[in-house]
């Protein structure tokens, strides 16, 4: 089956993370929390109004009944309709209402908050998975390198064992060097393979599809010391969504306790309505006045104010207070406890992107010096002056320096993208 074109594009980091935050489950989840949000603060926005409702009823009797003109027992088929409107509001709570409806609002921007949070884990998780790909890549580029000057070095071998420079040790070794690169080969082949699993896996993306990656982005260029922790900090605790959810958790729960307050205190309601009925016998000659009378005649108003003094159900109310006071108290532990986390994540990140930036600078001095090292001892084997496990030894230094500075370079993309996270800059820029 061919492929979508998009598809055949490749693919960079800021395009694996849009696609991860924009199909992920926990992402989709969030979105759904958050339109819940919204309509429980509709919902608590509504409570300020009155409450009205209008009611019909019908009754259809026979038999022996009370005659309500007289009073007196007959036995007749009769049709009462008994119609009104009724209405209420409450005007004094102890403040519940309003709280609720305070309440209702800092958990829809919790929701939006959690949304954010869930979007940013999203982007983070893919963010890394595609930092391993691409290290995995460039370490196959490294390891078919090493596999390929492994074999050239076999083949040089085997014609100096028949022009009698080496002997057959010689070949053996040679073979067995290359026998473990084309290893190397294979083993970093797999490790890529996973790394790409694990692409997919955090972008939810399909895994009958392909996902070429764009590996040639360059390294950002290496930042000297900039701002300090403390300011970097200073934006997170702000604006970070971890620190937002924290504060918004607190909040809630400082309404709840003004709930449980204005539970302990009296009510003050007010209701009116307006009813009216029609009555008619159905059997024998009597006669009815007309409905249009009777449902003028009939009609009754009524305004009544009340005043709920709660008594024995504070007991439990008092039960309901002390809880939310704990859940307060453990709201604010629990904030404190997540900005200081947050503080200490924002410095591992700057020490991580300065560390980083400092071993990449002494990795490529030394890469230079290593390189420089095989090169000259590959001369001096080609002209027989240097044993075979010697020049071995100086292209393994060789190798593992180029591989630690990819590593370190793309740690330092990373840390980098997360120091400028904690400043306050998008983790991807949408296209």
């Amino acid at each position: 089956m061919a492929l979508p074109a998009a598809a055949q594009e490749a693919w960079d980091m800021d395009r694996c993370i849009a696609y991860a935050v924009e199909h992920a489950a926990s992402v989709e989840k969030a979105r759904w929390d958050l339109l819940s949000a919204k309509t429980d603060q509709a919902q608590a926005l509504a409570d300020f109004f009155p409450s009205a409702q209008a009611q019909v009823g019908g009754q259809f009797s026979w038999g022996r009944n009370i005659d309500p003109e007289t009073n007196t027992y007959n036995n007749v088929t009769t049709l009462n309709n008994g119609y009104g409107i009724y209405a209420s509001m409450m005007l004094f709570d102890g403040g519940q209402t309003y709280n609720r409806w305070r309440q209702a609002r800092v958990l829809r921007e919790q929701s939006a908050s959690k949304l954010e949070l869930a979007r940013e884990d999203r982007a983070i998780a893919a963010m890394m998975a595609f930092v391993d790909a691409v290290y995995y890549h460039g370490s196959i580029s490294l390891a078919r390198e090493k596999s390929a000057q492994s074999a050239a070095m076999l083949k040089l071998t085997e014609r100096q064992e028949e022009l009698g420079l080496k002997g057959a040790p010689d070949v053996a070794q040679a073979r067995a060097t290359h026998a473990q690169d084309a290893y190397n080969l294979l083993h970093q082949e797999n490790l890529y393979n996973q790394s790409l699993l694990t692409l997919r896996s955090a972008m939810n993306y399909p895994l009958d599809e392909a996902l070429p990656l764009d590996t040639l982005n360059p390294m950002p260029t290496l930042q000297s010391a900039g701002a300090s922790v403390e300011d970097i900090y200073a934006v997170a605790s702000a604006i970070n969504p971890v620190a937002v959810d924290a504060r918004l958790g607190v909040k809630s729960a400082e309404m709840q306790v003004k709930i449980q307050k204005g539970g302990l205190m009296p009510t003050l309601s007010l209701s009116g309505g307006i009813s009216t009925s029609y009555y008619n016998i159905l059997t024998g000659d009597y006669r009815a006045s007309t409905f249009g009378e009777q449902f003028r005649n009939n009609r009754g108003e009524y305004l009544s104010a009340t005043l709920s003094i709660p008594l024995f159900s504070n007991l439990s109310r008092i039960g309901g207070l002390k809880k939310a006071k704990n859940r307060l108290a453990a709201a604010r532990v629990e904030r404190e406890e997540t900005l200081r986390k947050l503080h200490d994540d924002v410095a591992q990140a700057v020490m991580d992107r300065d560390g980083y930036a400092r071993e990449v600078l002494s990795l490529e001095a030394k890469t230079e010096a290593d390189k420089e090292a095989y090169d000259l001892n590959l001369r001096k084997y080609e002209e027989g002056l240097l044993s075979l496990i010697d020049l071995q030894l100086t292209a393994n230094t060789y190798y593992e320096s180029r591989l630690s500075l990819l590593q370190r370079q793309m740690l330092y993309t990373l840390k980098t993208k997360l120091v400028n996270y904690y400043k306050g800059e998008p983790l991807w820029t949408s296209k």
